[in-house]
């Protein structure tokens, strides 16, 4: 690895460093020193980052060993404030919390964890659910950039193994690196965490069939290891496994130690086996750490306690009885006292540990701590510089439009969607077989199915647009969070690669149904109905794009679509015609009102006539009731309204997405 790779390090608000400290020291890089606040949290604690300077002539292909070191790192987060349906309640609540210190505003989640491991090895934290293992990796992840595998696979359903980590490869790694170097990083980690056999299978997941979990575990864990990492921090990788799966997984973190990175992984309940694979062992209870050194002496330690397994327990098992205080099965000191209760017995327990902790334990580890050279101060300056994009605009979009359109193009030339727009214009043709104007009647009949294939696809493209960003939220956090990609480019890669589908299917139905019904069989006149709708359809699209992006939620993106589209058709100028003047600025908002007008002007000419045959003789088509509120010889000033608002609505849709995603980044 080169050694003027650069880490990123975002510069927050400084806490004071008497609160505790971190370090993480490397040999074969830049030094930096840091303060840090993140906003979802009151305070953190004051972090270093040390790397030696007479190492940086180490192996280049090995990735920057990091030496990771935290002293009494604290974590806080702000109780929520729950409303009271009682007013005198809530008032009382307000004034107290104006009067309540800024200690009682907040729930400690840590509270003064000590500890270090070093490159090599795997440090494992365990604890019950809610201990605040699992903020700790988190609280680590903001330092620097790191390799960070959650609890739940974040990957694709719809792409392969193999697509998921090439795509990620040209995403990711450096420009200055060659396709085929590119390529053989992908083939490198395929082989090194044994998945050839999956690498043509679909990740899957959901309602999408997939690989297994163990297969997508190490996918995942290959995702990030690609850009070589020196940390990689994974939240229970063994969850849902078997423990054939589970050992295999190990065994493969083992192996990536062994290769010089440092690893952190919370674990809930491992096996016997398992649990002896672990170097470290972080053992927390209730926020307080009650163990801390090798795993294979944890048991040993807690034997010269007193706390001794009467009968025969795996070692997690016994660790994490002791951590909730249940001594089943366990004898205990003579010294502790056992108080009246089961919930005080099992806090005067994790008190006792605690204790223990502090007296025994927690000196050595941060004599250790302090053991560790100063950082020259041109190291510390380096390392603060933010890395640029590694690839240009185009360059991403390129890659990103691609991997987009191999993710959705399954869904885009769905059978189901083929069928349903081949089978609504075949019986829409059927219904207004050849229909003519002839009569006020026909010519009502034919302007009704104008309006309804407004309706359909306008549905049609709403709702296939609104879910998009919602569903992709977790990826697109992920990925935003790893800097993969400029926001910009995956909000021009979705639209582009959706607007296929919502080009190719209206033109199919139109194709279809145009010419059944009996429309005007010229060829200008076609393709200008065709592409009217088109610029509806886009339109369309936008919308949905706008609720999906400002909502990001699946349920009230779908509740504001049905809202909109209603409120749209309603005053699209077919159902209701003489809207009241003070109601008439809705139609105005609404793209329906523009492009059936639009559609209406395009199809017919006012100075045709009809109704030939009846007593007062022929008519022109202006003066029919269903063009009212139209203007058939009024030009064609809709097309430039339309595209205003697809445009417009996808510039606020991508602002709207831009904040949101934001906000997720907190």
């Amino acid at each position: 690895m080169e050694t003027k790779r650069e880490e990123e390090i975002e510069d927050m608000a400084p806490s004071p460093p008497t609160m505790g400290s971190m370090q993480i020291a490397g040999s074969n890089g830049f030094g930096h020193s840091i303060d840090f606040m993140s906003q979802a949290y009151v305070r953190n604690r004051y972090s270093e980052i040390d790397i030696e300077e007479d190492c940086l002539a180490m192996n280049k292909d090995r990735p920057l060993p990091i030496f990771l070191k935290f002293e009494d790192v604290e974590y806080k987060v702000r109780n929520s404030k729950v409303s009271s349906a009682n007013p005198v309640k809530a008032v009382v609540s307000k004034v107290a919390s104006q009067f309540s210190s800024d200690q009682d505003n907040h729930k400690k989640i840590l509270k003064g964890i000590t500890g270090s491991v070093c490159p090599g090895e795997i440090l494992a934290l365990m604890g019950p659910s809610g201990s605040g293992k699992d903020n700790l990796v988190e609280d680590y992840r903001r330092k620097i950039e790191i390799g960070f595998v959650t609890q739940d696979d974040v990957l694709l359903p719809q792409l392969t193994v193999e697509e998921t980590l090439v795509f990620a490869a040209f995403l990711r790694l450096p420009g200055n690196m060659s396709r085929q170097q590119k390529y053989a990083r992908v083939e490198m980690i395929i082989k090194e965490l044994g998945i050839e056999r999956c690498r043509h299978s679909r990740i899957g997941g959901g309602f999408v069939k997939g690989i297994s979990g163990g297969e997508r575990k190490r996918t995942s864990i290959g995702y990030e290891i690609l850009v070589d990492p020196s940390l990689l921090l994974l939240d229970e990788p063994t969850s849902g496994l078997d423990s054939t799966s589970a050992n295999r997984l190990l065994q493969i973190l083992q192996g990536l130690a062994k290769a010089g990175r440092t690893i952190i992984t919370t674990i809930h309940q491992p096996s016997s086996r398992i649990f002896h694979m672990f170097d470290k062992l972080l053992l927390i209870s209730e926020g307080y750490p009650v163990y801390y050194g090798k795993a294979r002496e944890s048991m040993e330690y807690f034997s010269c306690l007193r706390f001794i397994p009467e009968i025969a327990m795996n070692p997690a098992e016994f660790l994490l009885d002791l951590a909730t205080g249940q001594v089943n099965d366990i004898s205990v000191p003579e010294d502790l006292s056992a108080p009246q209760g089961v919930l005080d017995s099992e806090k005067a327990v994790i008190k006792y540990l605690h204790l223990k902790y502090k007296t025994q334990l927690e000196p050595k580890v941060k004599e250790e701590n302090h053991q560790s050279k100063k950082v020259p101060e041109h190291l510390q300056l380096a390392i603060q510089v933010k890395r640029d994009w590694t690839l240009s605009w185009w360059e991403q979009f390129i890659i990103l439009y691609k991997r987009t359109f191999r993710e959705r193009c399954r869904d885009y030339f769905d059978k189901l969607r083929l069928v349903q727009a081949l089978g609504v214009a075949v019986l829409l043709g059927l219904l207004w077989w050849k229909s003519e104007t002839g009569t006020e009647a026909q010519l009502r009949d034919q302007v009704g199915l104008m309006f309804y294939i407004c309706i359909f696809w306008t549905s049609s493209s709403i709702f296939g647009a609104v879910y998009v960003f919602p569903f992709e939220k977790i990826y697109l956090v992920k990925e935003r969070k790893a800097d993969m990609y400029r926001l910009s480019v995956y909000y021009v890669c979705s639209t582009l690669s959706d607007m296929l589908a919502h080009v190719f299917y209206p033109t199919f139905f139109m194709v279809i149904v145009y010419f059944m019904a009996g429309f005007k069989r010229t060829v200008p006149c076609f393709f200008f109905t065709l592409l009217v709708m088109l610029l509806i359809v886009i339109t369309s699209q936008g919308v949905g794009e706008l609720f999906g992006a400002a909502s990001l939620s699946i349920k009230r993106a779908g509740m504001f679509a049905s809202l909109i589209l209603m409120l749209f058709l309603l005053t699209g100028g077919y159902y209701v015609q003489h809207i009241p003047k003070f109601m008439q600025w809705m139609k105005y908002l609404s793209f329906m009102f523009y492009g059936f007008r639009l559609l209406l002007k395009v199809q017919y000419d006012g100075d045709e006539l009809y109704e030939c045959e009846s007593i007062g003789g022929c008519r022109p088509l202006q003066s029919s009731p269903s063009f009212d509120m139209v203007n058939l010889k009024g030009g064609l000033q809709e097309v430039w309204v339309l595209l205003a608002m697809a445009l417009g609505y996808r510039v606020i849709a991508y602002f709207c997405l831009r904040r949101r995603i934001n906000l997720c980044h907190l």
